[in-house]
């Protein structure tokens, strides 16, 4: 058997995961994956144990180079991607794939795991991971540590914005970050319009549940509904409750 085929249908997710040899615990592997990003294709790279380093397309030496660098691991090129790579490219749902974060810190870790939870087409502020991760005061780090994410794209750090809606800093530049979310069809434009007005999240009058403004809920409410607050505490004291899916936080005692 091809050792590094080995590692590809465990990565597909074959009901029997195939036994990893000594070569595949040495060796890296890493894979051109098409995908429908405005980035074009990527090179992916990946252990026995799940997928660690993410870059767009370029020379595929000078790719290998700097995961040795950054590894001490040698890496090498198996003949076909993982089946469930490209699936989970296509349709932005990556959480399910196997991720190897060794050498990260467990802040780090936590920090890029939470932002696999923030849906396709959605977006998150940097508090909100703090919240999630139960570290409030720590949103600097938290946008640390998404800004050296290995694994960008299928970790999905380009989901995480600033609180008034504006798409903040990215590894690629902002523009390319704006440009991943529009693909995504979330409207920057729209949430940074209501942060102007000074809604941070919006509410339905029906429903009375608060969210963020890109919350596949929010999006819903129609225009006579809306209702916009600063805070979820402004929407806990007129009587809404925050909404189960997208988890707005609840602002701190000082």
């Amino acid at each position: 058997m091809n050792p590094a085929a080995s590692i590809v249908d465990r990565l597909a997710g074959l009901a029997a995961a195939p036994t990893v040899s000594l070569v595949d615990r040495v060796y890296a592997s890493f894979v051109s994956v098409e995908t429908p990003l405005p980035i074009g294709p990527v090179l992916v790279a990946y252990t026995d144990r799940g997928i660690n380093y993410v870059r767009p397309a370029g020379d595929p030496e000078q790719f290998a180079a700097a995961y040795r660098d950054r590894f001490q691991q040698p890496l090498r090129m198996p003949a076909r991607a993982p089946r469930s790579l490209t699936e989970a490219l296509r349709t932005g749902r990556t959480a399910q794939l196997d991720y190897d974060l060794r050498g990260l810190s467990a802040f780090e870790q936590a920090v890029l795991r939470k932002a696999l939870e923030i849906p396709r087409g959605e977006t998150r502020p940097y508090g909100w991971i703090a919240a999630e991760i139960d570290r409030h005061r720590a949103v600097r780090a938290v946008g640390t540590a998404l800004g050296h994410n290995p694994i960008p794209f299928l970790i999905p750090c380009h989901r995480v914005v600033r609180s008034d809606g504006t798409s903040g800093e990215y590894g690629f530049g902002p523009e390319l970050k704006r440009q991943l979310l529009a693909a995504e069809n979330v409207n920057l434009d729209e949430i940074h319009t209501l942060a102007g007005r000074g809604w941070l999240f919006v509410g339905s009058d029906t429903t009375g549940i608060v969210c963020y403004p890109s919350c596949r809920h929010a999006r819903r409410v129609t225009p006579a509904h809306l209702v916009g607050f600063r805070s979820v505490n402004q929407a806990l004291a007129a009587g809404f409750r925050p909404c189960r899916h997208c988890r707005p936080v609840v602002a701190q005692p000082a």
